[in-house]
């Protein structure tokens, strides 16, 4: 019976350390904590490149959640788990700046693009974009897809554009609104739209629409993607990724897709 408590004592004693070292060791989760990038819409065909490379390079793994940079930062506002955040304004990376939700110092000014006018591409001719231009012409009945001016970036940059050139209030009442650039995109490529504003980087990446005129850099603020860590990351490579996306090795995802590189 001595015997058998005994065992017994033993046998217990072998199954508590056996869970108290499982217990100790790391989870897959905490091991390979993931990464989420919260990143414009206009950034995804390039940034999935270079999250794979990070991937290849690092064995980490970056997440990219695309959206409208306004609603990613009210996303931000709201307490949504992310680590860094990459915006196609100043304006929104201003705004989470001033309510204490990035880490300042590792604030940069990325990337920078351009704004141009595209039409469907079995329709597009070329337009001059100068002072003046007929854009109300050209639409006809038809509809000025682009970003929310309101609130999407490429939105902003194409009001700011056209207000400067003469032309927002002859078009003002013909702007169709969508949630992001790539909406906007979406709306000439499918025909709902027989033009649109929208980045030079974004018209590249879809077969079904052609650029007919790019809009003068001096029309509009200057188009700059700023990135930063957010105040509530804990993630130990977010850093190292910072780097990453500021290397050589990145840039040529940038620059394949037409953005151009802010030092």
């Amino acid at each position: 019976m001595q015997n058998r408590r005994q065992w017994m004592k033993l046998a217990t004693a072998a199954i508590s350390a056996l869970w108290l070292g499982a217990a100790a060791l790391p989870t897959p989760a905490a091991a390979a904590e993931k990464l989420t990038v919260f990143a414009a819409a206009s950034l995804k065909n390039a940034l999935d490149a270079a999250n794979a490379a990070w991937a290849k390079e690092s064995g980490k793994e970056a997440v990219a959640s695309y959206a409208a940079s306004g609603a990613l930062a009210k996303q931000i506002e709201n307490a949504a788990p992310a680590d860094v955040f990459i915006s196609a304004d100043l304006d929104w990376m201003d705004y989470v700046a001033k309510k204490s939700l990035i880490k300042a110092d590792t604030r940069s000014n990325l990337l920078g693009n351009k704004i141009v006018l595209v039409a469907e591409k079995d329709k597009a001719k070329p337009v001059e974009i100068k002072r003046g231009f007929d854009l109300a012409g050209l639409l006809g009945d038809g509809k000025l897809a682009m970003g929310e001016p309101k609130s999407v970036p490429a939105g902003k940059y194409g009001m700011a554009a056209l207000a400067k050139l003469g032309v927002w209030k002859s078009v003002e009442t013909k702007v169709a609104g969508a949630e992001s650039v790539r909406a906007a995109l979406a709306l000439v490529s499918r025909g709902e739209a027989p033009y649109g504003i929208v980045y030079q980087t974004d018209a590249a990446v879809d077969k079904g629409v052609a650029i007919v005129g790019t809009f003068p850099a001096d029309s509009h603020p200057p188009i700059i993607y700023p990135i930063a860590i957010l105040a509530e990351s804990k993630n130990p490579d977010a850093s190292a990724y910072l780097d990453f996306l500021k290397s050589d090795k990145a840039a040529a995802f940038f620059t394949a897709q037409g953005f151009t590189i802010l030092k």
